[in-house]
């Protein structure tokens, strides 16, 4: 029986053996198998197939697989690599989509499927994952007459190397210290192969991949799973430290302090970075609160451009605008290139080491000039009733300036917040931000206040 809750707004993703197995992914690619068909209008299509280090990864990767050739595709096998280097072959092997098997940052018991159409572009609900629920449901799914081929791959983290680093000199990048922590998920690939041609110390934690995670949760969005990090970094007094999720398209950045970089900053260098190749192009950022980036793009003649939240969605605004660089308060730093518009965890750290080795200053002096707001964090409040907490923000800020692209978002001259539902829970988040800690405190706690009697 087939979960309807696996279904989400970026991905397909569960608990293995609960919510999705063997057979869901063997549907999922007979049924992704007729979509291209449908779309393209053509029989003879290549895909990519990628998976995670997950300990269910292997049954599902090989199910899904038999499902797209039964279903007539071809599928090249690019093995166990990160989510980049799964859509840096889709895009740079020229191919027609892909499936990649993991559950990015969740818990070990979790995995799943993110899909993507040729040059990697995304496949949300919206624009594809929608259709091929209905067709799984129907269940009228069946092999195509003549099946596809299926041929590995397994030199794609090379090739990927190779196309990243001409973004950046490794000449003008000094001998710094560095710190990684990537959780044991698959982001140690691309570190690893990285730092091997780069003139840096690496320290390395928790590299060895593990489906288990054995060390702390794969997601550097929550605090604590950045907290070894931070103290790895104070004791080897390292220049840097990096974070990255579970599948490896996520990246954070701790200074030489031992303190977390707040993204926003880290978006708005950048900005600033790419406003230098590409001059007056547009930079996309999702709407929570993160002032910094926008200040950052116009003082450097760039044009900001909102999105709402979520990987797939600001990927697909990025390339609706032919914006240049975006970046999301959640570590997506994604990059629009000639293969495609993805995420480049490999060529943003390249080009954040460039850029401070070139200043002569710590991370920590280099950011401190840009630490100009106070931010609550994000804010998790459970609710009754999504709308009426919108209604009851709306009603209660309503000589502010309102924005409804995503959940309900007001600005006042000295402080700004965003509110947005879940999209699979009875909860709301708040990020709010405000020009000075006083202000920000206030407003954080009356906000709360409205959405917890709501």
């Amino acid at each position: 029986m087939l979960n309807p809750k696996i279904f989400k707004a970026y991905d397909i993703r569960g608990i293995y053996r609960q919510d999705l197995n063997e057979d869901t992914a063997y549907q999922l690619g007979l049924a992704f198998a007729e979509l291209r068909k449908q779309e393209t209008e053509k029989n003879d299509l290549k895909i990519v197939v990628g998976g995670d280090m997950r300990i269910s990864t292997p049954e599902l990767k090989k199910a899904v697989i038999r499902g797209l050739t039964e279903g007539g595709l071809d599928v090249v096998d690019v093995g166990t690599v990160s989510t980049p280097s799964f859509y840096f072959a889709v895009g740079h092997l020229g191919l027609d989509g892909g499936i990649m098997v993991s559950a990015s940052h969740n818990p070990a018991e979790w995995n799943g499927f993110k899909i993507t159409r040729d040059k990697a572009k995304p496949v949300s609900f919206d624009t594809g994952i929608k259709v091929i629920k209905e067709k799984m449901e129907e269940g009228n799914l069946s092999p195509a007459e003549k099946p596809g081929n299926l041929e590995t791959k397994d030199d794609i983290l090379t090739e990927q190397l190779k196309h990243d680093f001409q973004f950046f000199n490794t000449e003008t990048i000094k001998p710094l210290k560095i710190v990684a922590d990537p959780a044991n998920g698959m982001g140690a690939q691309f570190l690893k192969a990285m730092f091997d041609n780069l003139n840096c110390e690496l320290i390395e934690m928790n590299f060895k991949l593990d489906g288990n995670f054995p060390a702390h949760e794969a997601d550097p969005l929550k605090p604590e799973n950045l907290e070894d990090l931070k103290q790895k970094v104070k004791q080897e007094q390292a220049d840097l430290g990096i974070a990255v999720d579970g599948d490896g398209d996520r990246v954070f950045f701790v200074d030489n302090q031992g303190e977390a970089v707040d993204q926003s900053i880290i978006r708005g260098i950048l900005a600033k970075i790419f406003l230098k190749e590409r001059p007056g192009s547009k930079i996309c950022y999702d709407i929570r609160p993160g002032k910094i980036t926008e200040d950052m793009i116009r003082e450097n003649g760039g044009v900001p451009v909102v999105t709402k939240v979520g990987h797939s969605l600001i990927k697909e605004q990025v390339l609706q605008e032919d914006a240049y660089f975006a970046g999301e308060s959640s570590g997506h730093f994604f990059l629009n290139m000639e293969i495609g518009c993805f995420e480049a965890p490999v060529i943003i750290t390249g080009k954040l080491l460039e850029e401070f080795s070139r200043s002569g200053k710590t991370v920590a002096e280099y950011i401190q000039p840009l630490q100009k707001y106070y931010h609550s964090g994000e804010i998790n409040s459970e609710v009754e009733d999504k709308e009426r907490v919108f209604e009851a923000l709306e009603e209660k800020y309503s000589d502010g300036e309102i924005n409804k692209l995503d959940g309900i978002t007001v600005e006042y001259p000295n402080f700004w917040f965003n509110v947005r539902g879940s999209n699979t829970e009875e909860k709301v988040r708040l990020n709010l931000e405000a020009r000075d800690k006083k202000t920000m405190e206030a407003k954080r706690d009356e906000v709360l206040e409205v959405i917890r009697q709501a």
